[in-house]
């Protein structure tokens, strides 16, 4: 028995495949997400990695994400904030706060013992805090956004860059170019602006150890190094974290695959 989970995201798209004992067969992610052709290309890229699966083959397809109804062959859409929740806990089974940052959105979920959402707050009516603002500011800063973590751990001070808007951020860091502040510093600054709208998420749940980083973000250590600092408490990073909605996905798939 083979089932597929979809995360289609905002900015792009995630696929994993689990056998029968819940190991990860394949796995794929294509840098473009909904309303494109990225979960048509994340569906080849995860079967070309396989020993000649298909589609046809998957006992069940569950979609997750904010392109989750476009994807008609799925059997079930489930919100992201389940499927990130599911996840996580099949990877941390100690995970109890869950900060998911996406291209377009911010999550801070909490957990019961059991893996169960408690509470949540989600980030999703502006860009500050999220993948996209380290986009825009690494455009700015010109340079790769892969070498922002990088930039950040030679960082002699944190600058001041606002938390509460991408275009002001983006006229401070102009500002603070032009006054000859080293990148290092303004990046150091960019990470603690995503840090303080993450961990203001989190406090709201009600913040509990351990604390679990997911989604895309997750990959810049800068970051957690940021949200590590302004929780005061270690932030653990989830294996392969940006698939942990589309893993969380396939696992509600093989649950209603093993209904049946």
């Amino acid at each position: 028995m083979y089932v597929l989970g979809l995360d289609v995201g905002s900015a792009s798209s995630k696929v994993v495949i689990l056998d029968d004992d819940k190991n990860i067969v394949s796995f794929s992610t294509v840098q473009v997400g909904t309303g494109s052709t990225g979960p048509a290309r994340a569906l080849e890229e995860v079967f070309k990695k396989t020993n000649g699966l298909k589609i046809e083959d998957m006992t069940k397809i569950v979609a997750t994400g904010y392109g989750r109804y476009a994807f008609e062959k799925a059997d079930k859409q489930i919100s992201e904030i389940s499927c990130h929740a599911k996840g996580i806990f099949h990877l941390v089974p100690t995970a109890r706060t869950i900060i998911d940052i996406g291209g377009q959105d911010a999550k801070a979920i909490r957990l019961d013992s059991r893996g169960a959402v408690s509470q949540f707050f989600m980030n999703d009516k502006c860009a500050a805090g999220t993948g996209r603002f380290l986009d825009v500011m690494a455009r700015v800063l010109e340079i790769e956004i892969t070498d922002m973590a990088e930039y950040d751990s030679r960082a002699s001070e944190v600058v001041n860059v606002s938390s509460t808007c991408t275009v002001f951020a983006e006229s401070e860091v102009i500002s603070h170019l032009s006054n000859n502040i080293p990148k290092e510093n303004i990046i150091a600054g960019i990470h603690a602006s995503v840090a303080s709208k993450a961990c203001g998420l989190a406090y709201r749940t009600g913040l509990e150890d351990d604390i679990v980083m997911g989604g895309g973000v997750a990959q810049n250590a800068g970051v957690v190094r940021a949200i590590s600092r302004e929780l005061r408490r270690p932030v653990i990073v989830a294996p392969n974290p940006q698939i942990t909605g589309a893993l969380g996905a396939a696992l509600f798939a093989y649950d209603e695959a093993k209904k049946h």
